[in-house]
């Protein structure tokens, strides 16, 4: 059988994730033997030297060492770990090691760094090295090697309510012994996410107050500003948002991710040329930085993210050449973690929105290449779609039920930012709900398809923010073509209210509008869907249909 370039590439990229990442100790470097087991990331290169660099955070923890180069270093580490630039942080933690072996915190970094790699066997054997060292540190340091022996703990059995609340107690100790360490009160915040693994992302209210007791401390505080935008995102507060993404990315400005928290929430308040602005400066940055270290960029957890977001701000002005061409150079990073693999359903449902089904089902082939059972899900799931767009439905029906049976395997409750099935069901959902649409089954189909909406707009995170726009844009179309305009007006006033700056949620309004007779109204929503893609390609093929729409009024 012929191999298309999808399917291919599919073969390639399970090969590679399946093969051990284990690379080639650095024979001449006094710390190779304080490595952890490989992760995705090379261990010669997670312990490669590094210099000081400027603009990274500010970020500083005295710890106890009689190296004031090894202090920088650490610190350096500090400001890398809190931005989730895990590379740079475990090189900065073993530069500090190198001019100091019995920096405990040092270690306790790195365990950190490992958690952040999803290396559950590193971060233990760097936390036991640092609990080794204990010692001969202060009093405040074993107080924080404690802290993280007792995270460790509740990470190894995230369910185990008494040992998430044991970690949080240990907080709580050592706050009430010193009410003035940043570090504390950023970790207090960070134990306020669902389980232990928590690390800034998906802060809730509760979050807020202890971040922003960071602030009281040290009013500039990088770290601070950075977990306030992960947690006012989930919690739904742009506007703060915002306003401390701009803060971030002034403390931050060698630090791509910070010029990339502050592109998320311009998106999100229709100021997306700026987004995008954003977006690409943390490109180039990622950029600059492989080329001098010669480093794949699949390795970077952030860089395919960064293209997901920078894709979709195009796609959202109508720019479909530019969002296919940073699609696929995202996809073309190899998949090295659920995380990844997940996010690879960025181009399937592209090619799903466009209506470009058998290309469509190549992507989702790739997807459902993958041994993350998240990727699994999701790809049967659009491969289910493209197959319903080819009018083969008894096909759909197949891969609706692998779908379900991969679902099965993704955990409920997950560490960091591993998919988990909330995140991962309403995919598999919504072709449930397409296949009873036309299969005749209206009712059932229209049921299944609002608790999608609703589900899709409840997950948190910036993907999932862009993707279920044009996820909801594609049902709604879905809706009009089996003539159910009650459902295809509920997700037009679902995509309006989700996001009013793009031109789909007017069109999409218009449309049903049109169906029911309110000319004006249409006519209204047909010139604010043609301001929102006033720079859109020229063939995009909605301007085509407001220009027929247009015509056909004269």
């Amino acid at each position: 059988m012929t191999r298309t370039p999808a399917v291919a590439r599919a073969a390639a990229l399970l090969t590679i994730v399946l093969l051990s990442s284990d690379a080639a100790r650095a024979q001449d470097d006094p710390h190779a033997g304080c490595a952890a087991p490989p992760t995705y990331v090379p261990a010669d290169l997670l312990e490669r030297p590094v210099p000081l660099r400027a603009g990274v955070g500010n970020s500083h923890e005295p710890v106890t060492t009689t190296s004031a180069e090894a202090q920088a270093f650490y610190d350096q580490g500090l400001n890398y770990l809190e931005s989730y630039v895990w590379i740079e942080a475990s090189r900065s933690f073993h530069q500090a090691l190198r001019l100091d072996p019995g920096l405990a915190m040092a270690h306790l970094g790195l365990s950190r760094v490992h958690s952040g790699l999803d290396d559950s066997v590193g971060a233990r054997r760097f936390q036991d090295q640092a609990r080794a060292l204990a010692a001969g540190a202060s009093e405040r340091e074993r107080r924080r090697i404690t802290i993280r022996d007792r995270q460790l703990a509740a990470m190894e059995d995230l369910e185990d309510a008494g040992r998430f609340l044991a970690y949080k107690k240990s907080i709580d100790d050592a706050l009430a012994a010193d009410l003035d360490d940043p570090q504390l009160w950023l970790l207090r915040g960070n134990a306020e996410e669902s389980n232990a693994s928590g690390r800034g992302q998906r802060g809730s209210a509760g979050s807020v107050a202890f971040y922003q007791a960071v602030l009281q401390c040290e009013p500039d505080h990088a770290s601070a500003h950075h977990f306030l935008v992960h947690t006012y995102e989930t919690i739904g507060r742009i506007d703060k948002a915002l306003a401390h993404g701009e803060a971030f990315a002034r403390l931050s400005p060698a630090i791509p991710h910070a010029a990339h928290m502050w592109g998320h929430d311009l998106r999100r308040v229709g100021r997306v040329d700026e987004a995008i602005a954003q977006f690409l400066k943390a490109d180039s940055l990622e950029r600059a930085y492989y080329a001098k270290e010669k480093l794949d960029p699949s390795l970077d957890w952030h860089h395919g993210h960064n293209l997901d977001l920078l894709s979709t701000c195009y796609q959202h002005k109508g720019q479909m050449k530019r969002a296919e061409e940073t699609m696929r150079a995202s996809a073309a990073l190899t998949v090295v973690d659920a995380y990844r693999a997940f996010n690879r359903r960025e181009l399937p449902s592209f090619l799903l929105h466009r209506a470009r089904y058998p290309e469509a089902l190549d992507e989702a082939r790739v997807m459902v290449a993958t041994p993350f059972p998240q990727s699994r899900a999701v790809g049967h799931a659009l491969a289910g779609q493209a197959l319903l767009g080819l009018g083969r439905t008894d096909e759909a029906g197949k891969e609706l039920e692998a779908a379900r049976a991969a679902l099965e395997e993704v955990p409920r409750v997950a560490m960091g930012l591993i998919p988990r099935r909330s995140a991962v069901a309403p995919w598999v959902d919504a072709l449930r709900g397409e296949l009873l649409l036309r299969q005749g089954r209206r009712g059932e189909g229209a049921v299944a398809l609002r608790d999608v909406v609703r589900a899709l707009r409840a997950t948190p995170g910036p993907d999932a923010w862009s993707q279920s726009l044009f996820r909801l844009e594609s049902m709604a179309r879905t809706a009009r073509e089996v003539g159910d305009w009650d459902l295809a007006a509920f997700i037009a006033a679902e995509m309006l209210d989700h996001d009013p700056a793009y031109g789909g949620s007017h069109l999409a309004q218009a449309l049903v509008l049109r169906h029911r007779g309110d000319e004006a109204g249409d006519r209204r929503k047909i010139e604010a869907a043609r301001g929102a893609w006033r720079d859109a390609d020229a063939d995009l093929a909605e301007l085509k249909l407001l220009e027929r729409r247009s015509a056909a009024r004269r």
